[in-house]
């Protein structure tokens, strides 16, 4: 149990947290540890009467539960333990009661810095203080006769750590190279030895681990003797979100995060911890871009941001009844599968999109890769889909926009679908960049993007296509059609073959012969510019500029024989 039992309890530890001043809560604290050793598990106490022994008043209203002592001692650790976290760090001499460092503690129970890390867990206090100016964990000497008076069992194990003979040790390190070579993990094989001889499962571990540092060549578990690669880790990563992708289509394949993690010699809680470290690391990597606005940062307009879009009801319903007009080709039939927003609906959608990227990039910057939270991480899914469906909102019902601005720069020859694709990538552009808070209508910003980078774009593309010419021209292609009658493509293929090699007679040889390599027109297979090169002793640069000025002459002649250009 992690959290309060008591709700009066919960609350009181949060109002001296927040506002009590230091040196108060310091006594607060010692006062929660005195009531803390009085408690009697078999009795019930009143609210009033704790928070008059660990504040110094009694509440004159408020509640007035009886809380079980059982559940009183676990909620007065927890006011301990959280008020401790709030206190600055002070002056060992100056605390209100004897106070032990963690060498001290150590050093009284003859256990390891660890094991007493692995005791807070279970209720040893402790706070910051401050020993010849430097920072560290002080237990009041209270707090420490406490919690050994409560766990007699848990320190004398701990106690055992150190007292091991070489000849059990020598033991441990046979049981455990017959228990990896079946298969075992490092925390499975501990936990069976320790069963096994009777001793905690740390001291098993760390024998085992202080035996691998020692003989690396020999380790046990050689990658469990320090941290994972980031290659390792990401292999981790890649298992868990292929397990999840399996999971999905009911099609398991692959490794699984336990397999992969008894490859490490890791626990499966260690390689999940690894997982979410690699999903920080990638969320905190990836910046967000957005348009922030002033209202982000206004609680009371979330809600409204967050909202459904205005009239959602009838935009999806006009969606489910959109179908495309008789004389639309069907190529085109998908622009008309989403409805046009209106301004008011564009606004809130823009708006919404930006806001939660203002989240997005406030959980980013808030985020510690080495401490992720499972929370944090799933939140961060979740907003990161959430702007995905604004933004793929926003693409789809612009759809027309970039149709008509392509088809406005269509010319002869040029394939509108290329001109389309071109157009999006600037819409989508757009919408990243747009600031709905200026209120612009959206079309407006887009169609101006659009026209910019087809003017940039649409010479780019006659230039290079100029520049690259190569013969691989109608004209050329005498090679069969399968799908059509044999008898009729022969008889093209025939007449065009005369009619080009009418217009290769005015070549000269070489480039008549670099033509008719490149195209294949002498029936062999086409040759690639460094065969031609290779051939006659040339580069390929000099073969290309042979064969587009060759290309060029036919063209020039065919034009006055009045024959289709080629």
């Amino acid at each position: 149990m992690s959290d309060f039992t008591s709700l009066a309890l919960k609350e009181l530890t949060e109002q001296q947290a927040r506002f009590a001043p230091a040196a108060r809560r310091q006594v607060q604290i010692a006062n929660a540890q005195k009531l803390l050793a009085e408690v009697e598990p078999g009795r019930n106490y009143p609210y009033s009467f704790v928070s008059f022994r660990v504040t110094g008043y009694s509440p004159d209203a408020g509640p007035s539960e009886l809380i079980a002592g059982a559940d009183l001692r676990h909620d007065l650790a927890l006011f301990i333990r959280r008020v401790a976290r709030s206190v600055p760090a002070v002056p060992a001499e100056q605390t209100v009661e004897p106070m032990l460092t963690l060498d001290e503690v150590s050093r009284k129970f003859n256990v390891s810095t660890k094991t007493i890390s692995r005791w807070r867990v279970k209720g040893l206090t402790a706070r910051r203080v401050k020993v010849n100016g430097r920072s560290q964990l002080g237990f009041p000497t209270a707090a420490v006769e406490r919690f050994v008076a409560d766990h007699k069992v848990l320190v004398e194990k701990g106690a055992k750590f150190s007292h091991l003979t070489d000849a059990e040790k020598e033991d441990i390190l046979k049981l455990a190279r017959e228990l990896r070579d079946a298969g075992g993990t490092l925390t499975d094989v501990s936990k069976k030895i320790a069963h096994a001889l009777g001793r905690s499962p740390e001291a098993v571990r760390y024998t085992i681990k202080n035996y691998d540092r020692a003989h690396p060549d020999g380790a046990l578990f050689p990658h469990a003797t320090g941290p994972l690669s980031a290659a390792a880790k990401h292999e981790l990563y890649a298992a868990k979100r292929q397990l999840d992708a399996d999971r999905q289509t009911a099609t398991p394949t692959g490794d699984t995060v336990t397999t992969i993690a008894k490859q490490y010699g890791r626990s499966r809680s260690s390689a999940h911890r690894i997982v979410n470290e690699v999903r920080a690391n990638e969320l905190v990597r990836d910046p967000v871009d957005y348009i922030y606005n002033a209202e982000f940062d206004d609680a009371a307009k979330e809600a409204a941001i967050l909202a459904d879009m205005p009239n959602e009801d009838k935009f999806q319903a006009d969606r489910a009844a959109k179908s495309p007009p008789k004389d639309v080709p069907p190529h085109m039939a998908h622009l008309y599968e989403w409805p046009l927003l209106t301004k008011e609906q564009e606004q809130h959608v823009f708006r919404k999109m930006n806001f939660l990227k203002h989240q997005l990039h406030k959980l980013q910057t808030g985020l510690d890769p080495a401490k992720a939270k499972v929370a944090d991480l799933m939140r961060a899914e979740g907003l990161k889909a959430g702007i995905t469906a604004a933004r793929d909102r926003l693409i789809n019902c612009n759809q027309r926009l970039v149709y008509a601005q392509a088809k406005q720069k269509l010319a002869l020859g040029d394939n509108i679908d290329d001109l389309v694709s071109d157009g999006n990538l600037s819409l989508m552009r757009a919408v990243e960049k747009f600031d709905y808070g200026r209120g612009f209508k959206f079309s407006t910003y887009a169609t101006w993007a659009i026209m910019k980078n087809f003017a940039r774009s649409i010479p780019d593309a006659q230039t290079h296509k100029q520049r690259y010419m190569t013969g691989h021209d109608e004209l050329f292609e005498a090679k069969a059609d399968v799908r059509t009658d044999e008898q009729e493509v022969l008889a093209q293929a025939d007449a065009a073959r005369a009619k080009v090699n009418r217009l290769l007679e005015h070549l000269d040889a070489r480039t008549r012969d670099v033509i008719r390599m490149r195209t294949g027109l002498d029936g062999s297979a086409e040759m690639t510019l460094e065969q031609i090169g290779q051939h006659f002793g040339i580069t390929k640069e000099r073969v290309r500029q042979i064969n587009v000025r060759g290309m060029k002459m036919l063209r020039e002649w065919a034009a006055q024989e009045t024959t289709e250009a080629p």
